[in-house]
């Protein structure tokens, strides 16, 4: 998560905050809605009334938006088949656009709503790309299930209020039956939008799975030698790799790939008083981002942190990973992947087995 403009009082109330909204969000609380269901291959928002925000997978990778547990503006990503309970986050998406002419991004989960002055920017579902103007996020879109070059799909859009610096901005999900473990993400400015530089989607909480390795294409980068001797409570600066030094595979596709270093992250010591929902437990996994046909103007970058955000505890082991994205020039429509293939998949087949590969 970012915080990199505010200072230490603000972020101790972005942490009540964080805190506050593990249980509840607003007048509705998550556990009042009707949990998805299942269809088929897939995992549904359910028909019967208000109803929990979440997509994807019956069983893999699934994506949830507020008012599920979690701070306003984010994305939520969900890997269940990791042995995760209900509601739990193993990363989450942040929307951040820039617009031509200005070079600070525009912080989803940070600025302030227009809508209700809550924290966080409102996000919206839809069936298609016309729904620009907010709806109720209790009511959220199905999903469109169809077939795509013959492999069967889940699709649904995903609109944000206004940014402060004038993006007006969207994303389409897509996930394929075939690729369990991955969503697609295509990113969109609305057409009154201010015009856009970037749009970039950064996973925010590596700090979770404590991620450390970068695996590339010569090399791979550990974050403890990156920043080392680091161990201020803030972020550290971005490091950024160029896309000739990423993995590709025989089709081109880039690959930006990060992992744990621990053997056994479960058995992890926290420090007195770092708060549960840091507590990594579950199998350990591969996250990555995909890049189709990257322009040479591709970059992957990487921030850490010694400190969970928002506190002073420790993260253990070391600094970690914290925000990992990709980073390109915008293109409206253009497509980027995230996935998470638990690191004990010994079927990984096709490109997960590829990545498996990688890893040896």
């Amino acid at each position: 998560m970012k915080a990199k403009s505010f200072s230490s009082s603000a972020l101790l109330l972005l942490a009540l905050a964080w805190n506050a909204c593990q249980s509840s969000k607003g007048t509705v609380s998550w556990q009042e809605l009707a949990p998805p269901e299942t269809n088929g291959a897939w995992l549904q928002p359910s028909a019967n009334g208000k109803a929990q925000p979440i997509w994807g997978h019956a069983n893999g990778l699934q994506i949830g938006i507020s008012p599920m547990p979690g701070p306003r503006g984010l994305m939520n990503v969900y890997a269940p088949y990791l042995g995760h309970k209900t509601a739990k986050m193993v990363n989450f998406f942040a929307m951040e656009p820039i617009v031509k002419g200005n070079e600070q991004r525009g912080f989803s989960e940070l600025e302030m709503s227009s809508l209700d002055g809550v924290r966080g920017k409102r996000f919206w579902s839809a069936n298609d790309s016309l729904a620009s103007v907010p709806r109720d996020e209790t009511a959220p879109a199905s999903g469109i299930i169809e077939e795509v070059d013959r492999i069967g799909t889940l699709t649904v859009f995903v609109f944000s209020e206004p940014f402060d610096n004038g993006a007006k901005v969207y994303v389409r999900l897509r996930f394929y039956e075939d690729r369990p473990y991955e969503v697609e993400i295509k990113t969109y400015a609305v057409p009154d939008s201010k015009p856009l530089e970037k749009f970039i989607i950064t996973a925010t909480m590596g700090n979770f799975a404590r991620l450390r390795k970068l695996y590339l294409k010569d090399t791979v980068k550990y974050s403890k030698k990156i920043w080392e001797g680091y161990k201020d409570v803030h972020f550290t600066s971005h490091d950024t790799t160029p896309v000739d030094n990423m993995l590709r595979d025989s089709s081109g596709n880039a690959y930006f790939v990060a992992t744990p270093d621990e053997t056994e992250p479960e058995e992890a010591t926290y420090t007195k008083g770092t708060n549960e929902h840091w507590k990594y437990y579950g199998k350990k996994a591969v996250q990555y981002w995909k890049k189709p046909d990257p322009s040479d103007q591709l970059k992957g970058l990487v921030n850490g942190r010694w400190a969970y955000w928002a506190s002073e505890s420790p993260i253990p082991g070391g600094i970690s990973f914290e925000n990992f994205e990709l980073n390109e020039p915008f293109k409206n429509g253009d497509t980027f992947v995230f996935g998470v293939v638990p690191m004990d998949d010994k079927e990984a087949k096709g490109n997960y087995g590829l990545i498996m590969n990688w890893m040896k």
